[in-house]
């Protein structure tokens, strides 16, 4: 079987794999970083863009890491296949996308000086990079070394470049991308590259020019990208497309790319007119909290409830009728309501309905268990605001949030500790709590009754930060549904609560 590349659509007369020659366009991206995340979605997105003729340009990558090589994207011209798997709107998706964006892959380690180069190219607008979370950290080094070792110091390096090239035209800045996942990634990136630039002695004209006229945007990206399919996934895929591909990845199908910029950035990257998944804003802080709070809240809500019930995948979950309508009422009649202006319910509903379908992939296998690591300091962080904002908005208590944290603190039931470890019990089997918080609930489950637990570990403001026993209402829903589940089992409790709730709701 042939390898994918330009000679293969060629001689298979395959034009609707490349609607158009993607070596007519001029490289207008700088790219660090080769990762699945990069080529699954700001990659897939400027091609899509590409294809629409709404962007024209191609993407220069940057091979920062020593180790690897760049042969499998020279044997098949920088081409590579996105198998995209999911649902949307309740239908199932499988979608493959042949991805032409990247123009070439160049090594920073043996390449430095072509990829300076990149830098004399008047086209070039936009740079994107993901270097993981501790990729944006300051290195005091020379930036003249070829190539320097961090990212921030390649970036600096290559913005001195252009500078130099151009003469300081104001023009001639670029918009920089990070999609790495810390918050203001765009703003932490900008003050390390002003520190380096002065720690480097570099003229205060180029400093002038680097803030004044080079766009550093906080960026946020969302979605799952597995990467490459187990082998024999694989080898079916590439029987049915025709072609090997070495490069071939899975990705769902939900995205999400918010850029803050204004309408500059917005004209000169132009990507939401492509796809909706892209948002250009001022602020995109609201997107960042619905992600937080309905994507990761619910998850958080939901994952010791599940796991007790037997369910070990979320999939599973959303297959099973009771806790997937659980999780639905969770996060549309409840979580949805909390969501602050500017957001409209309309758009924290449309998002909620979003995140079931991503819920319910059948393509990936995340487990519940995964989810309740550290599990408190997640209820704390993304939880206690939105049950505070329930109780401001409504002034009632939340009934699929309290039934949530009961069943987080019955997961949080040690039944054995081990070489300094702690494990809850499932049907007789033992799970690892990986949560700083174990031994508290350790010793709580020891010496408390159950209602007097619930009081005394909601009245613990070192772990919420406030006192959820002052929440009308919420201290005594959630001792009764923790006694009955300790009672009855979870899953009966469960089935009786769905049918007291939507009583209620008829």
């Amino acid at each position: 079987m042939e390898y994918l590349s330009r000679d293969f659509v060629s001689s298979q007369n395959a034009q609707h794999i490349l609607p158009q020659e993607p070596s007519s366009l001029p490289e207008k991206v700088l790219q660090f970083g080769t990762g699945v995340l990069l080529r699954g979605l700001p990659d897939l997105l400027i091609d899509e863009a590409n294809r629409q003729g709404i962007f024209n340009g191609r993407i220069v990558v940057v091979k920062s890491t020593s180790s690897g090589d760049t042969v499998e994207f020279d044997q098949q011209d920088n081409l590579y296949t996105v198998c995209i798997r999911g649902v949307q709107d309740a239908a199932r998706v499988e979608q493959n996308v042949v991805c032409s964006a990247i123009s070439r892959v160049l090594t920073a380690n043996t390449q430095w000086d072509e990829i300076l180069a990149c830098a004399k190219n008047p086209a070039m607008e936009i740079v994107i990079s993901n270097t993981t979370e501790v990729g944006i950290k300051l290195v005091n080094e020379d930036i003249h070394q070829t190539p320097p070792a961090s990212f921030p110091g390649k970036l600096l390096a290559f913005l001195y470049a252009r500078y130099q090239a151009f003469a300081g035209d104001p023009t001639k800045g670029l918009i920089i991308t990070p999609t790495e996942l810390i918050p203001d990634n765009g703003d932490k990136l900008e003050r390390i590259l002003l520190e380096l630039a002065h720690l480097n002695n570099l003229e205060a004209d180029f400093i002038d020019w680097m803030e004044q006229h080079n766009h550093c945007c906080n960026t946020l990206v969302d979605r799952i990208v597995p990467g490459k399919p187990a082998a024999e996934t694989k080898t079916n895929i590439e029987t049915q497309l025709g072609y090997r591909d070495d490069l071939l990845i899975m990705s769902e199908v939900y995205a999400l790319w918010a850029i803050e910029g204004d309408e500059f950035v917005k004209n000169r990257f132009p990507l939401h007119l492509a796809h909706e998944g892209v948002i250009i804003a001022p602020d995109i802080n609201p997107y960042r909290e619905l992600k937080l709070r309905i994507l990761n809240g619910g998850h958080t809500f939901s994952c010791g409830l599940a796991y007790l019930c037997g369910l070990d995948t979320v999939v599973e979950g959303m297959n099973h009728a009771l806790f997937a309508h659980f999780i639905e009422r969770l996060l549309l009649d409840e979580i949805a309501q909390t969501i602050p202006q500017p957001l409209t319910q309309a758009e924290a509903q449309t998002f909620a309905k979003k995140v079931l379908d991503r819920f319910r992939n059948p393509f990936i296998e995340h487990k519940w268990l995964s989810i309740t690591m550290q599990y408190s300091s997640k209820m704390q962080m993304r939880n206690v605001p939105t049950i505070l904002r329930y109780y401001d908005a409504l002034g009632i208590v939340p009934e699929h949030m309290a039934f949530g944290f009961a069943a987080y603190l019955l997961f949080l039931r040690v039944v054995k500790t081990e070489e300094g470890r702690f494990y809850g019990q499932r049907n007789g089997v033992d799970y690892l709590i990986q949560d700083d918080q174990a031994a508290y609930f350790y010793t709580m489950w020891q010496n408390f009754s159950t209602r007097a637990l619930v009081s005394a570990v909601l009245k613990n403001e070192d772990l919420w930060g406030t006192d959820l026993s002052q929440l009308n209402g919420f201290e005594e829903k959630v001792a009764f549904h923790l006694e009955a589940m300790k009672d009855r089992g979870v899953s009966r409790t469960l089935e009786n609560f769905s049918h007291i709730a939507q009583a209620a709701q008829s």
